[in-house]
């Protein structure tokens, strides 16, 4: 970029974070905000604190150590900014729901223990965070964050105050700090999208009795040994013997649910060859096979059949057996290659993960305490967002470039 072009830069950055930083109230806030926003975007591998200040002439480590870690500025009405774009955005979108992991050395950082950590493949010290991102062929961004809480934070008082955890703040399942995002989005007005996840959160029931009771559909992916009734099963409820209540829990008798490895491998000669988008290396095509089946969540505990939904299966052709599995619960009689078109539209999540990290150091904060971990994300959520903006203004320059009559 030329000289002109970076100063433009700049102030069109400048005035993205005045107007997305308004809701922190003091000028001093909004300015010290905006610093840590241009540090997150310049060339460096380390974007913490200390690592930023030599590429910022302004910058004051301990201002902007004070500002991410102990200033009290809501950081919510900054993501509500950040969704009234995603209210605009044109075209096909999607909800995208998913978990990310801050691997950790120490013990301390608030959320941090010995779990499965993805980033690292294995189980390891880290943090784990809950997101939701709006992603489509115009843009993907994260819409808003919950950190995963273990009990064993939950339950130690003197752990979470000494990294302020609020004291209302129980522990929550992530299923259900997803459906917590959800219902925060919708609360902004941002329009209903189709819910895609992997299998952490589509193998539960809840988890997708909650997406259906809400209205929102969905195409989740499931694990190979879900069980579902390829049939529609004939449940009865057990005559009453005797005193005491009558039953209310259904009986299945011999009936009993398929898992979705055995049902599709009983299918094998439907599959066929579906081309869902082009990708880097060419059209990306696999075998494919469709057929509408009930949920069976907990039918062993007599709870009845669930909703009617697709089972999408794929089983590459050089492949001894089936590689993945999904459940869609999608509008009208959609057809094969749709279902495989929305299921496979999961691949912007990594994207954005990817880029916050290896970009805009989204797992470089090294503080201990829950206001400055939100504080962290949020800033990297503003450079992200200022990043989506400059390439929809690029890509929409090219193509009104492309469109103008020559010289």
């Amino acid at each position: 970029m030329t000289e002109k072009q970076l100063a433009k830069s700049r102030q069109r950055l400048e005035a993205f974070t005045q107007e997305m930083l308004a809701p922190l109230g003091r000028s001093e806030r909004r300015h010290w905000g905006g610093v840590y926003v241009r540090g997150l975007l310049l060339d460096g591998e380390r974007k913490s604190v200390g690592a930023m200040i030599p590429r910022l002439p302004e910058g004051n480590e301990q201002a902007l150590q004070q500002f991410v870690s102990q200033s009290p500025w809501p950081w919510e009405p900054v993501w509500e900014r950040l969704a009234i774009e995603a209210r605009r955005q044109p075209g096909e979108a999607f909800w995208i729901v998913d978990d990310t992991s801050f691997p950790k050395k120490g013990e301390h950082s608030v959320g941090v223990q010995h779990q499965y950590c993805g980033a690292l493949g294995k189980l390891a010290n880290c943090q784990v965070a809950v997101s939701l991102h709006q992603s489509g062929p115009t843009g993907s961004r994260p819409l808003a964050w919950r950190l995963y809480l273990p009990e064993t934070w939950t339950q130690d008082p003197a752990r979470r105050k000494a990294v302020g955890i609020p004291d209302a703040l129980a522990f929550h399942k992530k299923w259900e700090l997803a459906l917590e995002l959800l219902d925060q989005a919708r609360a902004w007005g941002v329009p209903d999208r189709i819910v895609l996840a992997d299998a952490d959160y589509g193998d539960r029931g809840e988890f997708r009795t909650g997406l259906e009771q809400r209205g929102l559909s969905y195409a989740v992916g499931i694990t190979s040994q879900l069980v579902v009734w390829a049939q529609p099963p004939r449940p009865r409820v057990p005559r009453r013997r005797g005193p005491g209540p009558a039953p209310k829990r259904l009986r299945y008798g011999n009936q009993a649910p398929e898992s979705v490895k055995a049902w599709a491998q009983k299918n094998e000669d439907r599959f066929r060859t579906v081309t869902w988008r082009e990708g880097t290396k060419g059209a990306m095509k696999s075998r494919f096979w469709a057929q509408r089946v009930q949920t069976a969540h907990h039918w062993q505990f007599g709870q009845p059949p669930g909703k009617t939904v697709w089972l999408l299966v794929e089983w590459p052709i050089d492949e001894p057996e089936p590689t993945k599995y999904f459940l869609c619960d999608l509008p009208g009689r959609p057809s094969v290659r749709w279902l495989v078109q929305v299921a496979k539209s999961r691949h912007w999540v990594e994207q954005d993960y990817q880029q916050m990290k290896e970009e805009l150091g989204l797992d470089h904060f090294e503080g201990r305490s829950w206001t400055g971990w939100h504080h962290h994300v949020t800033l990297v959520m503003l450079a992200y967002g200022f990043l989506q903006r400059e390439r929809r203004r690029r890509r929409d320059k090219s193509s009104l470039d492309a469109a103008a009559p020559p010289a």
